[in-house]
């Protein structure tokens, strides 16, 4: 509880230094936030941080009735000054929030440990914004992909980004995520992701990996294993192609690496594939548990988007729409700390899971006051006791090994013609 204190007084601490001033200001904008407005620099980045799903003017009046501490709406900045406003934003400054904000969680101990890794997983979730035509210079695309590297530990997204969908695929987006992992970080990923080129990649940057393979990936070793009775093999894959060799910068040597077998609750057999091959440190029955972990970016991509309306942006220029999702995120990540500290002090047992649609909605009317450091230490304190108590009591049981297959066909997306109220 104290930390969870102390992190909010000094992540509004952070909105209003001067390093993060620097940090957020547009290029274009060298003395963008000098002057003192309605709507100064750590009040804008505050509005976007407590999720916006409803109409921008709804929003803005919510926020400042919630500051303070009124039940009636406050008309107090315009729509149009807030779309001036964030103008000058710049597309890092929340970004480095977000890191800040992980590399505190590291700092608090709040991100467990898998036998000594840091567990991250990758994946990609298609995005269909919902906007509409128009004239605006530098207008975003409706269709977008959004990759992030998750922590499922805690469930924090660790780093996400936005890609256009013509461009190269996952791997292509992990690629230039890998400077984010280290040697003690352990990366999960689903079957989309194997080939020769990126074990030889991971390989060769001592970063660990535990990835599942499918039987028709191409690989003639995962047919003839998943053919074998064995549980477990060491394999060598062949080299990476030389045009591969070329543009990743990565060796063209064959490659060593472990198969385990896995079978799932159904019944279903999959290969998984790793570079851990410490038998005794990591035996072979340990790598379901584990790859099931993976499980947890699925399900934060569906929270954001359905819970928090990532796709429900409140501007039309490709910066609004990357600022809505960077900042979305980093309300997801703050809302995940805050269930989970309730979930330990309350010391709910394992089975029992936070409701997090109901953790934002219980914490969102005090985000005004957590951000901007409205209030002295004790009163945050307070606050903060009063909704963990809450959120620690609307949770749900998680059953272990409950299968819900998805339907087939394309993926619902909700028409944006009309905005939450």
């Amino acid at each position: 509880m104290s930390v969870l204190t102390t992190l909010f007084q000094d992540f509004a601490a952070r909105l209003c230094s001067t390093e993060f001033l620097n940090d957020a200001r547009h290029s274009d904008h060298p003395t963008a936030f000098s002057r003192c407005r309605k709507l100064p620099l750590p009040t804008l980045v505050a509005i976007m941080l407590t999720g916006m799903r409803m109409s921008i003017q709804a929003e803005l009046d919510t926020f400042f009735a919630h500051l303070r501490h009124q039940a009636q709406l406050v008309h107090e900045v315009s729509e149009q000054a807030f779309s001036q406003a964030r103008a000058k934003l710049s597309l890092t400054a929340i970004p480095r929030l977000n890191d800040w904000l992980i590399a505190r969680a590291e700092q608090d101990r709040l991100v467990p440990r898998w036998r000594g890794l840091r567990l991250v997983a990758a994946d990609a979730s298609t995005l269909r914004f919902g906007l509409r035509a128009s004239h605006v210079k530098r207008a975003a695309l409706a269709d977008q992909i959004l990759f992030g590297l998750f922590l499922p530990g805690p469930d924090l997204m660790l780093a996400a980004s936005l890609h256009s969908v013509h461009e190269r695929g996952e791997r292509q987006f992990l690629f230039e995520h890998l400077d984010r992992l280290s040697p003690d970080d352990l990366l999960l990923l689903d079957r989309g992701y194997p080939c020769r080129w990126l074990v030889a990649v991971l390989n060769q940057r001592a970063i660990k990996f535990c990835m599942r393979v499918d039987n028709d990936s191409g690989f003639a070793c995962v047919r003839d294993f998943m053919r074998s009775s064995a549980n477990e093999r060491i394999v060598i894959l062949r080299a990476p192609d030389k045009q591969d060799a070329i543009d990743y910068e990565c060796p063209r040597k064959p490659q060593r690496v472990r198969l385990v077998r896995n079978v799932s609750p159904t019944g279903a057999q999959r290969v998984l594939m790793t570079n851990l091959f410490d038998d005794k440190l990591y035996p072979a029955d340990c790598f379901g548990e584990l790859y099931h972990q993976r499980w947890g970016i699925e399900e934060t991509f569906k929270r954001l988007k359905h819970r928090l309306n990532l796709e429900h942006v409140t501007g039309l220029t490709q910066q609004a729409v990357a600022q809505d999702v960077a900042a979305k995120i980093v309300c997801d990540n703050l809302q995940a700390l805050v269930a989970l500290t309730a979930h330990a002090d309350a010391e709910l047992p394992a089975n029992k899971r936070i409701n997090h649609a109901y953790a934002h909605t219980a914490l969102k009317p005090l985000m005004p006051i957590l951000l901007l450091g409205s209030v002295i230490g004790r009163k945050i304190g307070a606050l903060l006791r009063g909704v963990l108590g809450l959120i620690a009591g609307r949770t749900y049981r998680h059953r272990e090994n409950l299968s819900k297959p998805r339907k087939q066909g394309p993926k619902p997306h909700k028409a944006m013609s009309q905005k939450n109220c």
